[in-house]
């Protein structure tokens, strides 16, 4: 007789307790339904459909230009192929900065439309309204801080962000004021390791890093920067673990050969 063993969705109240049992929280992004499935199967805990799908989807120089009706594209793709991990969704710029109602709508529009498990915002107390707003509608909210990749005409650079006192003390501000306000999670992009060890161990929530140490509770890269797809992005915390756009570019070289030279299809290859 077979038995069926259920898969144990991951929620906000498993990540939670993978905070306390001192579990690492493995997260990768995805854009689409095949390379979701196929994240989702190796055991990844949180897909973020992040607004990163600008540049490595659309070939935008920035994440800014990605609109809120492709956000909900990407994150419908992703959520259909999904059986464990919690799906997580970039609400993109413009969509909740300035105007909590617009905010609450966006956020409201990706959980309806996509099926997602809780939407992310980048920013704290310049935000906060927004983030208030959308949790009382019951839509859990995944915080970043650090460097915020819609801010970057603000920032003019992609460099480390809070080595100088004033900024760090306003990011753990910051990300007090986000678990206070009922944030599930929060990402930290490129700060200094030991500020984001502080921050971790000062919130109860998990502290997911990015460029951000290794004494935080888990872990986020790109999906396409991780694999090898692209190369252009080279920065230190990015580790590859796997050369893929080579063995793609192979891959496709060989079949041009094939067709060019009648190589295929073969007769074994035909009806």
């Amino acid at each position: 007789m077979s038995v069926h063993r259920e898969v144990k969705k991951v929620t906000t109240h498993v990540l939670s307790e993978m905070k306390l049992k001192g579990e690492k929280i493995a997260m990768l992004t995805a854009y689409d339904y095949s390379i979701a499935k196929l994240v989702d199967q190796a055991g990844i805990d949180v897909i973020l459909v992040g607004d990163s799908a600008s540049n490595v989807m659309a070939g935008n120089e920035t994440t800014l230009p990605i609109t809120l009706d492709q956000m909900i594209y990407h994150g419908s793709s992703v959520v259909k192929a999904v059986n464990r991990a919690h799906v997580v969704v970039d609400l993109p710029f413009g969509s909740y900065q300035g105007n909590s109602k617009e905010a609450l709508s966006s956020a409201i529009r990706i959980m309806k439309e996509t099926h997602a498990d809780s939407v992310k915002m980048e920013g704290g107390e310049e935000v906060i309204e927004s983030v208030k707003r959308i949790l009382c509608a019951g839509i859990p909210v995944m915080g970043h801080l650090g460097l915020m990749p819609q801010s970057i005409h603000k920032y003019g650079t992609y460099t480390v962000r809070a080595k100088q006192d004033e900024e760090a003390e306003k990011l753990i501000d910051d990300a007090r004021l986000l678990e206070e306000a009922g944030c599930y999670a929060l990402v930290l992009e490129k700060i200094p390791a030991s500020l984001a060890a502080k921050v971790a161990s000062k919130v109860k929530i998990p502290v997911i890093g990015i460029g951000a140490g290794s004494e935080v509770d888990g872990q986020v890269l790109v999906v396409h920067d991780m694999l090898g797809i692209t190369q252009e992005f080279s920065p230190r915390f990015l580790r590859r673990y796997h050369n893929l756009g080579a063995e793609i570019i192979g891959a496709v070289g060989n079949y041009v050969s094939d067709v060019k030279s009648v190589d295929f299809p073969n007769e074994r290859e035909q009806y």
